[in-house]
């Protein structure tokens, strides 16, 4: 009798712990959803962010209050570099003859992969590989 009170225990103490590992994972993928939810909203904010900011800007980047001073003129003077890069840009195509189908872009350049060379010839071993038989 005394086995069969073992093997309950026993029984009784799997079924247990099998009962406890699906509520862990039923915890660890409730908290997976919840991080990934937050990741979501954390992005929304960031895009808002960065709407406020070109709104900012637009309104007031002229004339911006003290705090956002320094902020607003990185964005003018970064401007004024763009619009000087594109400029030089026209006056290298125009010295070149080069033409817009000429130039490409760093995001176009393809990224190519090198093919797979099967070899040929069988592969010899090496004299180390080799067992005293052959």
């Amino acid at each position: 009798m005394a086995l069969f009170d073992n093997l309950d225990s026993i029984k009784d103490r799997a079924i247990d712990l099998a009962q406890t590992g699906v509520a862990k994972s039923k915890q660890l993928a409730e908290i997976a959803k919840l991080k990934t939810a937050n990741l979501g909203e954390e992005d929304a904010i960031k895009k808002a962010y960065i709407e406020i900011g070109k709104l900012y800007y637009a309104e007031r980047g002229m004339a911006p209050e003290a705090a956002y001073e320094a902020l607003c003129q990185k964005i003018t003077a970064a401007k004024v570099n763009i619009e000087e890069n594109k400029s030089r840009i026209e006056e290298i195509k125009t010295e070149g003859n080069i033409v817009d189908a000429e130039t490409v872009c760093v995001e176009e350049i393809p990224v190519v992969t090198p093919p797979v060379v099967e070899p040929t010839a069988p592969v010899e071993p090496l004299a180390e590989d080799k067992t005293p038989e052959e």
